[in-house]
Parts: structure tokens; sequence; C-alpha cells
């Protein structure tokens, strides 16, 4: 007692002794600068105000040093001393340094929409090598996944229950969806990371963006901030599974006043949790601009080199749960060729000692080869200090397939007859095979933004085009019969997208603001056959409206806002391989957003309510279509509606917390399930009424203790919680993930002007407590023997793991 008493009295003791730094930003002309960074060099950080007003609470009295920064003027080191007030003056650079077309395509502060951003800072401490979800798991309602389960290689994303294929994704204002699936492939981006400045993450339908429509959330890379003091930087880390991330990095700062130069390297490798669930992954960015006081030029090329092991198949459940010898040899002897495709060499892997890590691919080269190379250039122009434009012209070009092994192949499915010696028919065989993907994106972004005081409207839009060719060749077959390098098909597609829209933002009263946008979005697709229907030609032609309007009240810290958005989305490539009679509808979603939020400098906190009206959308049924695929179907009705709460407080100086979490109801109205018949044939339909939408936990939360126990050394322990997430529509436990809380753990040690400028250690600890989870999987049920059977497949991830790494700014 007598010793906690002590303790008590210490904390108050110290509490007592605690003082602030406060302190304003203004111009030359002694304008308050709003939203300029100040850092302090014990870590903390905070922006301006409106009024270039600053302050640090709840700091130990003594000397500091502020670093401060703001776009178009140059940043500056100021010695200063708690309890003394100081003003800071900035010294404008006569550049034109502001990236028009991220303001074109982002929220503002002040716009009726949620949103979360992620600074530079932010995103330095969390780069260990990890793709992009994971850098972006502790924001509101995310759940991330990985098929080789650490992160590295082939990694997926959910933000509010929506997966990536309905998450618009832009790099500078750019897009970056795949045309035709409309997803976001970041194992083609390795380390892409390195070079972003900022990240805004909109959840819901936001504002107005070019490429493929928002449908759950938007995410929003920038890399084109100008870097005007020379800097060159050196990243490794190492962890479990081999894993090893080398990066290097280079900036010129300001080359006679007018040019930059900006430059990356960067490899990634590692086995996987997975056996042989392997990647190797190598990247490039380089990025030159010119500046002037009006006008600003900007030339980006980057690169990036992937190879992956093929884990995608996942784990069955029997391999997984009781590693069941009986229930795993059904799987390969009566679910019939071509659903589980095995070598011959497997069996001495069917019964590994650690299920979780099971991979039954075994194929030496069953890997994804894919290269994808970007080129940027940007032209922006401010004409009076209240009227900019800007334009960018982009191509991004792709190539690569994956190759994998085939057993009991038809000959009759690539198209070729049957092999007959004497009396006997082959009519199949065991080969290797290879998917190309070979595709040019490539088009144009504008935007033109007037702004007098508090009002701002924005006329932008652009165009982009796809050329894509589908083909696949046979490398090697068995039993012959097969001529060398044996095209089986051959289909081009061919997709333009064309958008405009008009942002305008209007100040209707001294603390209410007013937000409308509307954008229009043209799109043509032509498919010239699929593998497996190559005689099947579309052409399809969209035209959508997407309103979007709102309101925002701000005063005394607090800002309150509404919205409503609609979206409208095009179907994805694989939803067409379908009958002429079958084929899918477009989707609409009608979002409706309410949110309030606080910020000051000791705490923030924010709530948001949501509720997303599907109509038509596209989700798993279960049933086939009549050239024999499962393919999406149309579902009339279905919502999603939560709340969404997050925050953050400042106990001291040496402790902080952040936090959120999302509670919600996903459903679909009156959901038909289809299943196979293997006893009679044909398929069979269960009407299950309101069902959950599959992949949408009811309840996702994330939380974060910050300790700072001593100068230059930061713990940080970040946690995460998802609920039951149904592996399909039919809410039915048995075919479901398990709720999972993960612990993560981080310490960072930093030292700086010693030896180099700055060298940060940083310990990082996965899933501290060995939880053992998986956060994606499928299902497939079918009716064999007068029973419905249900097969899941799980994607695990790894147990306790660590990375360490060593960055060291030069």
């Amino acid at each position: 007692m007598k010793k906690m008493l002590l303790g008590i009295c210490y904390l108050l003791l110290t509490q007592s002794l605690l003082a602030q730094i406060t302190g304003k930003v203004t111009d030359a002309s002694s304008m308050p600068i709003a939203a300029a960074t100040v850092e302090l060099n014990n870590g903390m950080s905070t922006l301006t105000n409106e009024n270039g007003f600053f302050e640090f609470k709840k700091i130990r009295p003594g000397n500091y040093t502020l670093h401060i920064s703001s776009v178009g003027f140059q940043a500056i080191d100021q010695p200063v001393s708690t309890g003394n007030p100081i003003d800071i003056r900035l010294e404008r650079l006569n550049l034109f340094l502001q990236p028009v077309e991220i303001k074109a395509t982002r929220a503002g502060d002040k716009s009726p929409f949620t949103k979360n951003n992620l600074s530079k800072k932010d995103i330095e401490k969390l780069n260990l090598g990890q793709d992009l979800p994971f850098i972006l798991n502790q924001t509101p309602s995310v759940i991330v996944n990985s098929d080789a389960g650490n992160g590295v290689g082939y990694t997926g994303i959910r933000i509010r229950g929506t997966d990536a294929t309905r998450i618009n994704m832009t790099l500078n204002g750019i897009p970056y969806n795949d045309a035709e699936s409309q997803g976001t492939f970041f194992v083609n981006l390795p380390d892409f990371t390195s070079s972003v400045n900022s990240i805004q993450v909109q959840r819901g339908v936001g504002t107005s963006s070019n490429g493929a429509a928002a449908f759950g959330a938007t995410i929003n890379l920038s890399t084109n901030e100008t870097n005007t003091i020379p800097y060159v930087e050196v990243n490794n880390s190492y962890g479990s599974f081999n894993t090893w991330k080398h990066t290097v990095k280079a900036g010129s700062g300001l080359i006679n006043n007018h040019f930059t130069i900006d430059a990356r390297v960067s490899k990634i490798s590692s086995d996987g949790f997975i056996d042989r669930a392997t990647s190797s992954l190598k990247s490039f960015y380089l990025s030159g601009a010119y500046l002037n006081k009006n006008t600003s030029i900007r030339l980006n090329v980057f690169s990036g080199n992937e190879k992956t092991y093929q884990a995608w198949n996942g784990i069955p459940e029997a391999k997984l749960k009781n590693n069941d010898s009986a229930l795993l040899a059904h799987y390969y002897n009566n679910l019939g060729p071509g659903y589980l495709y095995v070598t011959p060499q497997d069996s001495v892997n069917l019964f590994a000692s650690d299920p979780r890590k099971y991979n039954y691919f075994t194929y030496s080269n069953q890997t994804d080869n894919y290269q994808q190379d970007h080129y940027q250039l940007f032209i922006n122009h401010d004409f009076n200090g209240k009227l900019a434009v800007n334009t960018a012209f982009f191509l991004t070009r792709g190539r690569g397939y994956y190759e994998e092994y085939k057993p009991l192949s038809n000959y009759s499915d690539y198209g070729l007859n049957d092999l007959i010696f004497g009396t006997d028919t082959i009519r199949s065989t065991d080969l290797v095979q290879q998917k190309w993907l070979d595709n040019y994106f490539y088009g144009q972004i504008f935007s033109l933004q007037y702004k007098e005081g508090n009002n701002q409207l924005i006329v932008g839009g652009g165009w982009n085009r796809y050329d894509g060719k589908h083909f696949g060749k046979v490398l090697w077959s068995e039993k012959g019969g097969i001529p060398n390098n044996y095209h089986w098909y051959n289909t081009d597609a061919y997709k333009t997208d064309v958008n405009a829209y008009a942002k305008y933002q209007m100040q209707l009263g001294e603390n209410l603001q007013g937000f409308v946008d509307l954008q229009y979005r043209r799109v043509l697709y032509y498919i010239g056959g699929f593998a497996d229907n190559p005689t099947l030609m579309l052409r399809n032609t969209w035209d959508f409206f997407n309103p979007k309007l709102g309101l925002v009240y701000s005063k005394n810290n607090y800002q309150l806002y509404a919205s409503y958005s609609q979206g409208n989305k095009e179907p994805n490539r694989n939803d067409f391989e379908a009958g002429m009679d079958q084929q899918p509808k477009p989707e609409k979603l009608h979002d409706f957003e309410l949110g309030v939020e606080r910020k000051s400098s000791d705490y923030n906190w924010a709530a948001t309510l949501y509720y997303m009206l599907y109509k038509d959308q596209l989700v798993l049924t279960g049933k086939i279509n009549n050239v024999g695929e499962y393919t999406r179907s149309n579902v009339p009705d279905s919502y999603r509606m939560g709340i969404e709460l997050q925050g953050g407080i400042r106990f001291t100086h040496w402790l902080n917390a952040v936090g959120n979490i999302t509670l919600s109801k996903n459903q679909i109205k009156n959901f038909t399930e289809y299943y196979d018949d293997y006893d009679f044939g044909g398929q069979k339909d269960s009407v299950h009424g309101n069902t959950d939408i599959a992949f949408s936990p009811a309840v996702v939360a994330s939380a974060m203790l910050n300790i700072i126990p001593c100068a230059n050394v930061e713990i940080s322990l970040p946690a995460k919680y998802a609920g039951r997430q149904y592996l399909d529509n039919t809410s039915d436990e048995k075919r479901s993930l398990d709720p999972y809380f993960v612990q993560d753990a981080r310490i960072s040690y930093t030292l700086r002007k010693t030896l180099f400028r700055e060298s940060t250690f940083i310990v990082q600890v996965n899933n501290v407590f060995n939880k053992k989870y998986a956060p994606n999987g499928y299902t497939y049920s079918y009716k064999y023997g007068g029973s419905v059977i249900t097969e899941n497949f799980y994607y695990p991830m790894a147990g306790t793991n660590f990375m360490v790494g060593l960055n060291v700014k030069l």
C-alpha cells in the first residue's frame, strides 16, 4: 500500500510539473499559415489551426527544437523553450509546389465525407515490407488478409465489408484498378508505400474520383509532394519466414531553384508462412520535376515485378482443423477432375505436421509472374492565386502469366481431338499451362479549380482506354498430342471509360458550408470471348450519373456533416461469362452519411452513422450459368448500416492511445442459394430469407496504446478484433470464419544527429499471443449420397512472428 501511494504521489507531482509550448506560424506579410506541420524533436507533431496557432501540452519543461513545414514555404528548425509563446515566420518559396491533381479527387477537411488521412510519418512507422493493406489495418472498418499468411505477396483488403473490386484506388489521381476485374493488385506495386507522402481513405461512395466506381471506399495515394531538401535514406528489414526488405531512396532537393529528382529502388523476398508461398518482388520509382512561380511539370516512372508461388486455393477444413485422412481422401477421390489439382508427389506433403501451412501445389514452377510499368506526366499551372488548372497523361503497361500443373485435363477442353492408338482412345493428359495477360492502360485526367474565400469550384474528369490480350499456352503434356507452344485460346478486350464532374463548395453562413458534386461517367466495354467460351462476343455501353451533396457545420473545434451520395458500377469481366440470356445488370448504391467530430490538442473523437442501400448488387449465389461457370448474380435489395466510432487521447507526454470500432448490420433481403446435385444432376435451390452479406462482420475494432518511456524510444501496442464472417450469403455458422483478436507490439529507438542525420531501429512482433485465425476463405456445397455436403477452405495467418528494421537517413 505504501508503494502504491508513493507511485500515485509521483504521478501527481510529475503531472503538476508538466509544461506546454504554444506559438503562431505566419508568412512574411504576417498572414497566418493554416495546416502547417509542426514537429517536436521528442516525436510529437501537430498542425496549425485556421489562425496559424499550435500548441503542445503535457510535456516536460525544458528546451526543444521545432521543425515547421508547409507546402510552398521553406521548412525551418526553430529552438524553443517551454512556457514561452513563440512567433514563427516562414519564407515563401517562389514556386508552385501544390499537387493540384490530389486536391481535385480528395475530400477536403471541410467536406461532408467520411475519411481518414495518413501522413508520411504515419506510413514510415508501419512500413517494414508488408503490403499496403497492412499499412491501413488500423483504420476504421478495415479487414486485411494474405494468401501467404504474413502480409507479403498477394494480399487483400475489405472496407465496410466491401472487397478490393469495389474500392476505387488512385495514384496521384490516376486510376489504378484493373479495368476488367476492377480489383487492386497491390502485389504489382511492391514497396510503393516507401515513395508515398500521404494516403486518404474515404469510406462509402465519397467524392468523385477517376476510374472504377467507389462502391465501398476510395484509397488515394500521393507521391507528388515536392522535397526541397536533399536526402538519402537506406531502409532494411528482416524477419520471420526469411523475409527481407531492402530500400534505397534519394532526392536532390531543389536544383537551381527549379528542379527536383527523387528516386527509389526496392527488393522484397519472403518464403511466406504457408508452405511454398514464396515471393520475389522488385520495384523502382523515379520522379523529376520542373517548378517555377506559377507552373510545375512532373514526370513519374515506376515499375513493379513480382514472382509469387501460388497459394491462392487455401487449406481444406479437414486438413486445417482435424487432419482427418479419410476426409482428405474424400477430396481427392470424389470431387472429380479439375476441382483440386494435385500432383502425385503431393502425397509426401498430404499429412504435414503443421496443417496451417499446408499447400497442395508442389509443381516447382507453380508461380504467378507479372510486371507492371507506370508512366505519369503532370502539368499544373496557377493563373492568379485563385484559378489553377492541371492535366496529366498516363500509360500503364502490364504483362505476365501464371503457370500451373493440370492433371487429367481433357483434350476437348483445349480444342483438340482425343488421341487414338489402335483401339485405345486417350481423352486426357497431365499438362503444364500458362495463362497470359498483355495489356496497355492509358489516358488523361484534368481539373480546373477556382477558389475565392471559402467558396471553391472544381471542374474535372478524364478518359482512359484499356487494350488487353488474354491468351493461353500449353508448355508440356505427359501423353503428347499437343503442338509445341500451343495457344488454346486468344481473346481480346477493350474498355473505354470517360467521366466528367463538377464540385462546388459554398459558404452558406458563418459556420455552415454546402457541397454539391455531380459526375457523369460513360463506359464502353468489348469482350472478344473467354478462355472457356471463346465464341461469346459482347459489347456493352453504360451511362452513369452519380450525384453527391451534403452540408458541413463547424464551430468551436466541432464539425458536423451530413451527405447523400449515389454510385453506379458496371459488372466485372467474369460476370459476363454466361449465355446471352443471363447477362448481369449494373449495380447501384445510395449512401447516406451522418458524422460528427471534435478535435483538440489533447484528444479527438468522431462518430459516423451510415446507411448504404444497394440495388441489384452482384453476389455469389452458387448458381451455375448456362456455360457451366459459377458467376455472381444480381440480388434486388441489400444494405449495409452501421456506426463507426473513433478517437484518440493523450494522457500525458509519455502515454497516448487511439482506437476505433464499427458496429454494423449487413443484409441481403430474400436470398436464395443454389448448389449442385451430384446424385441426380442439375442444381437445387434453398430459400434463406434475410441473410448476412458474406465477409461483413458485425463488429470490427482496432486500438493502439503508445508509450514513450524516455526520449527517442516509442513502444506501440496495436490490436485488432474482427467478429464472425460468413463465407457465403447463407448466414450458416458452419460456413464462417471464427471471430479473432490479434495483438501486435512494436518498439522503435531513434538517434538523431549521431553519426547519421537520423537512425531508427524498429522491432515488430506480430500476433504476440500466437492466435490461430483465418481472415479469409471460401466455401462450396453440393448434394451427394442424399445429403448436402459443405467444403470450407481457409487462408490462415501466421502465428507469432517478427520483423526488425533499420532505417537510416543520411
